[in-house]
C-alpha cells in the first residue's frame, strides 16, 4: 500500500532558490573557465609570466615562485586581470564564492519566513566564510 506523500516534504522556496542559483553559477563558472582557458591559450591576452618561466619555476617553493615570476599573493591577482594567466582566476573565483551567494538567498528566504534562527546561523555562515576568504585572518586568502 502508498502512502501518501506528505506536503512538508516539498523543499522550501529559499531551498529551491538556493539550488537554482548553484546550478546556474556552477555552470557559469565553467563557462568562464572554458572561456578564458582559450583566451589564455590563443595568446588573445598576454600572459603576466611567460609559459617558459613557469615550467622553468615549477620546482620552487611558493614563496621563491612568487618572487620570480614577480607575480602577487592574496587577493593582488585582481590586478593583472588584464593578463591572460591571470584571467583564468575569474571562474574560479565565482565557484568559490558561489556558496556564500546562495546563503545570502538562505538569508532572505528565513526572514520572510521569520525564521530568525536558520536566518542568523546562515549570516554568521557568510561571515566566517567572508572573514577566510578575505585573509584578514592570516588563513584562507592566501
Amino acid at each position: 500500500m502508498k502512502e501518501p506523500i506528505q506536503s512538508d516534504l516539498k523543499p522550501m522556496p529559499e531551498q529551491l532558490a538556493y539550488a537554482n542559483v548553484l546550478f546556474v553559477g556552477a555552470w557559469l563558472g565553467i563557462f568562464l573557465m572554458i572561456i578564458t582557458y582559450f583566451l589564455y591559450l590563443g595568446g588573445v591576452l598576454a600572459p603576466h609570466v611567460d609559459l617558459g618561466l613557469v615550467t622553468a619555476n615549477w620546482n620552487k617553493g611558493v614563496d621563491e615562485y612568487l618572487a620570480v615570476t614577480q607575480s602577487p599573493h592574496g587577493w593582488g591577482w585582481v590586478k593583472f586581470l588584464s593578463k591572460g594567466d591571470f584571467l583564468n582566476f575569474v571562474g574560479m573565483v565565482l565557484l568559490a564564492v558561489l556558496t556564500i551567494i546562495c546563503y545570502l538567498f538562505l538569508i532572505v528566504g528565513y526572514q520572510k519566513r521569520r525564521d530568525r534562527i536558520y536566518m542568523i546561523i546562515a549570516a554568521l555562515e557568510v561571515l566566517v566564510l567572508a572573514s577566510a576568504a578575505s585573509g584578514l585572518l592570516g588563513t584562507g586568502g592566501h
